[in-house]
């Protein structure tokens, strides 16, 4: 190990173990595969392709797909494959790191991995932004990179708007990038390209992994102000997006209206199952506008052991702080959340 750098020391792998379950509600993906149509007019264009090219030197195809679809100037879009190279690039840039705490794991792994300073602080008991608590630290010591995720992972929670325009305006007014991951506003219905149209220290992390159903594909997007852009599109290696994962982009992005239709269905869903979840008489459940949500129970390790027995599996997340005794579950289609909700209820009587 002495080859390496004394700061991967502690490092570990990313907090995942796969476990194998009839219903799978732990990794908030879309429960719904891309359609079959989308699948074959997908792996048509792969096979017109040269299959023994380079692709695009950094997506500009796709880029530019992209920069329509979200009415977004071509130069400052950024694809790569999944947005946790767009954070790991990011962190890597940054000075420092501020996040939130809980938060995305992937924040302070990044900034583990790039031995980049971290510092999360601590949400309040109802999940809301520790807003003064986050302006006096950008106010001390150089900036850097500040990641708010709206709807916030793992909580859910949307932070009020007038609280994340302050944050903006302080990254602008002490030369930080507020780097907002949108990876769940089809679920929410928020939007911040306004907010990063008229301040160049915003920063947006979007992602095809949710609503999009791309999870085993790998595209993540971000958008900025060009210089900003080029910036950490030159810290991607180059041919960063292969052939087969631009031509599915290509292919989702004619039909981008089905993202916010199945964003629109899964909130639906969300909004049943926390409607009947406040009848639990163990399990306290937290709003949420994104395609999870947290159960606070009296003891995680048994509901979901619980769950688990009855073929349905969520993540832990009761070593996070502030969120002992949670689960995270994920919205899948109607029928695995009344599976989940007759497992939750069942629970009780066990």
């Amino acid at each position: 190990m002495e080859a390496f750098k004394p700061h991967l020391s502690g490092l570990t792998a990313y907090p995942y173990k796969k476990v194998e379950a009839a219903i799978k509600l732990d990794q908030n993906e879309s429960p719904w595969d891309l359609p079959e149509d989308l699948k074959t007019r997908a792996l048509e264009r792969m096979r017109s392709e040269p299959w023994n090219r380079y692709p695009d030197m950094h997506a500009e195809g796709v880029r530019a797909l992209v920069a329509r679809w979200l009415g977004w100037p071509a130069g400052g879009v950024v694809v790569a494959p999944g947005s946790n190279f767009l954070i790991l690039a990011l962190a890597q840039a940054a000075r420092r790191v501020l996040d939130t705490s809980p938060s995305f794991a992937f924040y302070e792994g990044a900034a583990r991995l790039t031995g980049t300073p971290y510092r999360g602080v601590p949400l309040d008991p109802e999940f809301r932004l520790p807003l003064e608590e986050i302006l006096r630290e950008m106010d001390e010591g150089e900036p850097g990179v500040v990641f708010l995720a709206i709807p916030h992972a793992p909580t859910g929670t949307v932070f009020a708007v007038p609280d994340v325009r302050r944050v903006a305006d302080k990254a602008r007014g002490r030369g930080w990038i507020l780097a907002i991951d949108e990876a769940y506003c089809h679920f929410s219905g928020t939007d911040h390209r306004g907010l990063a149209a008229e301040n160049p220290n915003v920063v947006l992390l979007r992602t095809f992994s949710k609503a999009f159903g791309l999870g085993g594909i790998r595209a993540g997007v971000l958008l900025a102000v060009p210089d900003v852009a080029a910036k950490l599109q030159a810290m991607l290696p180059p041919f960063e997006v292969p052939v087969h994962t631009a031509a599915v982009l290509a292919t989702v992005l004619e039909s981008a209206h089905r993202a916010a239709e199945v964003g629109f269905r899964l909130a639906a869903e969300r909004d049943r199952v926390l409607a009947k979840m406040a009848g639990h008489p163990t399990w306290r459940s937290h709003p949420s506008r994104a395609n999870f949500f947290l159960v606070r129970t009296p003891d995680a390790e048994v509901a979901w052991q619980s769950l688990l027995d009855r073929g349905i599996l969520v993540r832990r997340q009761d070593h996070l702080p502030g969120l002992e005794g949670c689960l995270r579950v994920s919205v899948g289609t109607p029928t695995e959340n009344d599976a989940f909700l007759k497992a939750a209820f069942d629970s009780v009587t066990r």
